[in-house]
C-alpha cells in the first residue's frame, strides 16, 4: 500500500484512475472539476481526449469499454454536461458496457438550493446506472473509486456514476491509495456443464446464439472450438456479429432487426436453444415473438453473467450463471457429443445465410449493398466497423462479414449518433487499424462535431454518410402506419463534403456505385480523417423492399 502524502482530492482521484488501469479519459472540460483536470497535467500516462459534446465523450467511453473490457472513463461538468452525457450512459446500460462517468458537482455548502447547474444525480441517473453516488469526503475517494470499478465490471457489466463536489476536489487530505481492482467472475459448475452435455445428446436441431458483453478474444476462440467439436450452428444476437467469424461454415447469421426469414424459422424450430451472453431482449427475439414467454417451446439453456437476468423474462430449462470467458473455457473442455443427427441442419443454416448476403439490385445509381460487398472483400479482417442507428444499418449488418472479435462497434440500444464517436475512440486505441464509420444523414448530424476531435488528434477515420435526406426508419414506419401522410421526417441537409473540408478533413461525394472504390482509396490515403457522402435513392428504404411498396401495401 503506497503512502503518497498530502494531496488534494483531484490528485487523489486521478491517482486512483491510474492505479485501476485507466489509460484514456474522454471529457469536455468544466469549471466544476478544475482540480481534477489539473491533476492530469502531471500524469501523462493517462491520455486525455477532449471532445466537443458530452454525448460524444460518453459514447467514446462506451466504445472504449467495449473494445478493452475495462471501464471506459468519461468526465463531464454538472447540469447540462451531465444531461448531455446521459445518452452515452443509456447506451452503456442497455449494452452492458463497463463505464465510469465522473461529474463535477456544485460545492457541498450550496447543495439543495438549486445552485448554478445543480442536479441530484442519484435521482437523475437512478435507473440508468448500476450505482450512483456522490463523494463528499476526499479521504473516501479510494474507497468509492474501487467500488466503482468493481461494480462496473462484475456480473452484468454496466455504467457507474459518481458526482464530485468541486470544493471536495480541492480539499487537501492524507489518504492511502487502493489496490487495483480485480475482476469478479461467476464460474459454471460441473453439474451445469454435465447437464448441458446431456441436453445436447438428446436434441436433433440445436442452435447457439452468442451476444452480450464480457467477451474476450480467448473466450471467442474457446466457444468456436466448442461449436466446431459439436457441429453447432451459431447465430449472433443483435449487433454482436463480431463474436463469431461470419465466414465460418457453422455461422448461420445475425438474429436482430431485419432477420433472414429462414433464420427466424430455425430459431422457432430448434429443439435446443443455447443462448450465451445475450439477454434475449426485444431486438434479438423479433419483439418477443421468436421465443414464448414465460416458458419457451424450445429447450432453453441460458448462460449469463448476471444472476438477476436469468429467469427474468424466459424460464430456462437450464440457467447457468457464468462469465463468458469461464463458460467458454468450460464448454471447450467438454467431451464432444455425437453430432451426426444435426450436421445437415448446420450446413443448411450456413447455406441459407450465404444466400441471404447475395446483394439484390435496388433503386438508384448507388447500390449500398454493392458498396458493403466491396468493403467486405477489400478491408482487412481486423478493420473496425462502427455505426449508429437507422435503416442504413440493415445493409451493413446483412452484407458485411465480421471476422474478428472487436471489429464491430454498434449500440444494441439503437442510439443514433454513435458511429462517429465510436470510430474516434477505436482509432485512438488502435491507430494502425482501419476504422470505418457508417452513419445516416440524420444519425451523423447528431454528433458530427466530433469530426473536429478526430482532426485535432489526427485520428484518420473514414466516415461514410448515407444520405437519403430523411429520417429513414421513422419514414418507413410512418408509411406503414399512415401511408402518404408524410410529416416531420424530411431533412434539408448541409453540404456534407464542404462541412468535412471546413473541419480539415478530406471530403468527396459519391453518387454511383462504380465511383466508390476509387473514392474510398483516396479517403484511405488522404492522411486526414475523411468523409464520403453516399447519395442513395430515398426509395431504397431497406435491402428487401422500397418505400413505395410499403406505402402501397399499407393502403386499403
Amino acid at each position: 500500500m503506497s503512502k503518497p502524502g498530502k494531496r488534494n482530492g483531484g490528485r487523489v482521484l486521478a491517482d486512483q484512475l491510474r492505479i485501476h488501469g485507466a489509460t484514456r479519459i474522454f471529457c469536455v472540460p468544466g469549471e466544476s472539476y478544475l482540480a481534477l483536470l489539473d491533476a492530469f497535467y502531471d500524469i501523462p500516462e493517462v491520455a486525455l481526449t477532449v471532445c466537443r459534446h458530452e454525448s460524444g465523450a460518453a459514447m467514446m467511453a462506451d466504445a472504449y469499454g467495449k473494445l478493452t473490457g475495462q471501464p471506459g472513463i468519461c468526465l463531464v461538468t454538472r447540469g447540462p454536461g451531465a444531461t448531455n452525457a446521459s445518452a452515452g450512459v443509456h447506451i452503456a446500460y442497455q449494452d452492458s458496457t463497463p463505464l465510469v462517468l465522473l461529474i463535477g458537482q456544485v460545492a457541498r455548502g450550496t447543495v439543495d438550493r438549486e445552485a448554478f447547474q445543480e442536479i441530484d444525480f442519484r435521482r437523475m441517473y437512478g435507473q440508468l446506472a448500476k450505482w450512483v453516488a456522490q463523494i463528499d469526503d476526499a479521504r473516501r475517494i479510494p474507497e468509492y473509486m474501487s467500488h466503482a470499478f468493481y461494480t462496473a465490471t462484475a456480473g452484468r457489466q454496466g455504467p457507474v456514476v459518481l458526482a464530485l463536489p468541486e470544493d471536495m476536489l480541492s480539499d487537501v487530505v492524507e489518504v492511502d491509495d487502493a489496490e487495483p481492482y480485480r475482476r469478479v467472475e461467476a464460474h459454471p459448475g460441473a453439474a451445469d456443464l454435465a447437464q448441458l452435455r446431456e441436453l445436447l445428446m438428446q436434441c436433433t436441431q440445436p442452435l447457439m446464439i452468442l451476444g452480450g458483453s464480457g467477451w474476450t478474444p480467448q473466450a471467442c476462440a474457446d466457444i468456436k472450438t466448442f461449436a466446431e467439436a459439436n457441429s453447432l450452428p451459431v447465430g449472433a444476437a443483435f449487433r454482436c456479429q463480431h463474436l463469431f467469424d461470419n465466414t465460418h461454415s457453422n455461422y448461420v447469421g445475425d438474429i436482430g432487426i431485419g432477420i433472414n426469414p429462414e433464420l427466424a424459422r430455425r430459431v422457432r424450430e430448434t429443439d435446443l436453444l443455447l443462448v450465451v451472453g445475450a439477454r434475449l431482449g426485444e431486438m434479438t427475439t423479433s419483439g418477443y415473438t421468436l421465443v414464448d414467454i414465460p416458458k419457451p417451446k424450445q429447450t432453453l439453456v441460458h448462460v449469463y453473467a448476471g444472476a438477476e437476468e436469468l429467469g427474468r423474462v424466459y424460464q430456462p430449462t437450464l440457467a447457468i450463471n457464468a462469465s463468458m470467458p469461464t463458460f467458454a473455457a468450460g464448454a471447450r473442455a467438454l467431451e464432444p457429443v455425437d453430432s451426426v443427427a444435426w450436421q445437415a441442419w448446420t450446413s443448411e443454416g450456413h447455406a441459407a445465410y450465404l444466400a441471404n448476403i447475395v446483394p439484390q439490385h435496388g433503386p438508384g445509381d448507388l447500390q449500398l449493398a454493392e458498396v458493403v460487398l466491396w468493403l467486405r472483400e477489400h478491408l482487412p479482417a481486423d478493420a473496425i466497423i462502427t455505426n449508429g442507428a437507422g435503416n442504413y444499418t440493415a445493409w451493413v449488418h446483412r452484407f458485411y462479414q465480421y471476422r474478428t472479435f472487436g471489429s464491430q462497434l454498434a449500440p444494441t440500444s439503437g442510439s443514433m449518433g454513435y458511429g462517429l464517436p465510436a470510430a474516434v475512440a477505436a482509432k485512438a486505441l488502435h491507430p494502425q487499424r482501419t476504422v470505418v464509420c457508417f452513419a445516416g444523414d440524420g444519425c451523423y448530424l447528431m454528433t458530427s462535431q466530433e469530426l473536429a476531435t478526430a482532426v485535432q488528434y489526427r485520428l484518420n477515420v473514414i466516415i461514410l454518410v448515407v444520405n437519403n435526406s430523411m429520417y429513414g426508419t421513422i419514414r418507413m414506419h410512418q408509411e406503414r402506419e399512415f401511408p402518404g401522410r408524410v410529416i416531420g421526417t424530411d431533412l434539408r441537409n448541409p453540404d456534407f463534403v464542404a462541412l468535412a473540408k471546413a473541419y480539415g478533413a478530406h471530403g468527396e461525394r459519391v453518387e454511383r456505385t462504380t465511383d466508390f472504390p476509387t473514392a474510398f482509396e483516396r479517403a484511405l490515403s488522404a492522411g486526414t480523417p475523411a468523409l464520403l457522402e453516399l447519395r442513395i435513392d430515398p426509395e431504397a428504404i431497406t435491402p428487401r423492399t422500397t418505400l413505395s411498396a410499403i406505402r402501397n401495401r399499407a393502403r386499403p
